[in-house]
C-alpha cells in the first residue's frame, strides 16, 4: 500500500510539536503544572480512554452477527452508529482474526491510526524498528510481544495511511458464551486491535484482576 506522507517519525519534531513541548517545560519550570498528572492523562488517553472504545465495538460484534456484518463491510458507519466519529477515525476498515488468519497493523512511514478507537498511539508503534520489522518478520515482532500463533495460520500486514486506517477485530476467547457485551470488553486490549496480541482469555483476565486488587 502506498503512502503520501513526506515525513518520518525520526526526523526532528515539528514546529508546533517544538513550540508545545516549550511551553509544557516553562509551565512546569513555574511550577504552574506537575509533569507527573501530564504523564498520567497521556497514560489514561493512550491506555484506558480511547482503547475503551474499541473495546466497546469489539465486544459488540462478538455478540451482534449484523454488527459483526457491517463492521467488516462499512466500518465508518457501524463504528459511527456508536458514537465514536471524529478526526484521524474518518477512514476505517476493520480486519478479522479467524483460525487460520491472524492480522498486524503497521503504519511503515508515519504513525497513522485511528483515535477514534484507539487513543493516543503507543510509542512502539511510531518507533522506526517496529515499522520495519511489522513487515520484513511479523512472526518476530508477535514472538516479542509474547504471542504465539497455530502452526500454518498466515499473517497479513495492514499498512495504515492517511486514506485507510485499520483495526483488527480479535477472535472471542473460548469460555464466553453467555458473557455479556461489558464483560466481554474486558477481554479486549488495545494491542489486541493492533494486531501484536490477542484478545485475553478468561484465566488471563482473572489474572490480572487478581493482581489489581492484591
Amino acid at each position: 500500500m502506498g503512502h503520501d506522507h513526506p515525513h518520518d517519525h525520526t526526523d526532528p519534531p515539528s514546529d508546533p510539536a517544538l513550540r508545545v513541548k516549550a511551553l509544557e517545560s516553562l509551565l512546569v519550570e513555574k511550577g504552574l503544572v506537575d509533569p507527573a498528572a501530564i504523564d498520567a492523562i497521556i497514560e489514561t488517553y493512550e491506555t484506558k480512554v480511547g482503547p475503551r472504545n474499541g473495546a466497546k465495538v469489539v465486544a459488540r460484534a462478538w455478540t451482534d452477527p449484523d454488527f459483526k456484518d457491517l463492521l467488516l463491510n462499512d466500518a465508518n458507519t457501524a463504528i459511527n452508529s456508536m458514537g465514536y466519529a471524529g478526526r484521524q477515525g474518518e477512514h476505517m476498515k476493520v480486519v478479522e482474526n479467524t483460525n487460520t488468519r491472524h492480522n498486524l497493523v503497521v503504519c511503515t512511514l508515519c504513525s497513522c491510526y485511528p483515535w477514534t478507537v484507539l487513543g493516543l498511539p503507543p510509542v512502539w508503534y511510531k518507533s522506526a524498528p517496529y515499522r520495519a520489522q511489522a513487515v520484513s518478520d511479523p512472526k518476530g515482532v508477535l514472538a516479542e510481544f509474547g504471542t504465539t500463533l497455530p502452526e500454518g495460520t498466515k499473517i497479513s500486514v495492514w499498512d495504515s495511511t492517511s486514506e485507510m486506517r485499520f483495526l483488527v477485530l480479535p477472535q472471542r476467547p473460548e469460555g464466553t458464551d453467555g458473557w455479556t457485551s461489558q464483560q466481554l470488553e474486558d477481554l479486549v486490549s488495545r494491542n489486541s486491535m493492533i494486531g501484536v496480541e490477542l484478545a485475553l482469555t478468561p484465566t488471563e483476565l482473572k489474572a490480572i484482576q487478581a493482581g489489581e486488587t492484591s
